[in-house]
């Protein structure tokens, strides 16, 4: 567990009712984004509160019509997925800047200036950040980050992805975590068959080819099948 002095909250609201926990707000991060499911390590307290602050617990009664279960681990992992993690003004400013960060390093590794055929430096990339006033959500995946911030800065400099299309199939142990690639990736066909897995062909920057091979060996502990379509 994390100690209470490093836990922020987290907020749910559901009409008139409150509910909050107190967590890591690193693992929040891997929760809301998928990537950890495990709960446990990510709360201060096992106790769901109307307020936090004030130590006031949610009553079973408030649990149950908003839940239908008073169990903390499930109630909480649904109220840092669908809620607001609050962060200190200090834990906000550096998290933003390491996305922000994240996110130049990752497009100047996808994206060339198509007038030259040469790679957008990181500063050039920074620069054009600033002058589209580009919002960093510290709460987004960087594929998220990477895709609404080449929407804004299309307008300022020249550039273009190059990319590649890639035909997969999740076996039907691991299509649990199909979601995870409908959300950081874009599908352009996708089937269900009767075995129960899951065939799609995705399209993925030429850059970030190495990165999604690797993304799918680690959800499905390489049993993927893979094929580059040209």
């Amino acid at each position: 567990m994390v100690s209470l002095d490093k836990a922020v909250i987290a907020r749910y609201k559901h009409g008139k009712k409150i509910f909050e926990v107190l967590v890591d707000p690193e693992k929040a991060e891997l929760i809301r984004s998928g990537v950890e499911e495990e709960i446990g390590d990510a709360l201060a307290v096992e106790e769901i509160f109307a307020e936090a602050s004030k130590g006031e617990k949610a009553t079973e009664g408030d649990l149950m019509a908003v839940f239908s279960t008073t169990e903390v681990g499930e109630i909480a992992k649904r109220i840092i997925k669908e809620g607001e993690v609050h962060l200190t003004a200090e834990q906000r400013r550096k998290k933003v800047e390491e996305k922000k960060k994240a996110v130049i390093e990752r497009i100047s590794r996808i994206s060339i200036n198509p007038q030259t055929n040469t790679p957008h430096p990181p500063q050039r990339i920074a620069i054009a950040m600033k002058e589209a006033k580009v919002h960093i959500d510290p709460f987004k995946s960087i594929d998220e980050l990477v895709s609404e911030t080449l929407k804004s800065i299309r307008v300022k400099i020249p550039i273009k992805i190059e990319e590649i299309q890639i035909a997969i199939k999740i076996p039907a142990a691991y299509t649990r975590r199909v979601y995870e690639i409908k959300k950081n990736y874009e599908i352009k066909k996708e089937e269900w068959q009767g075995d129960g897995s899951f065939i799609a062909l995705v399209r993925v920057p030429a850059g970030m080819r190495d990165e999604f091979f690797s993304f799918l060996n680690t959800i499905t502990k390489g049993e993927v099948q893979t094929k580059l379509v040209k």
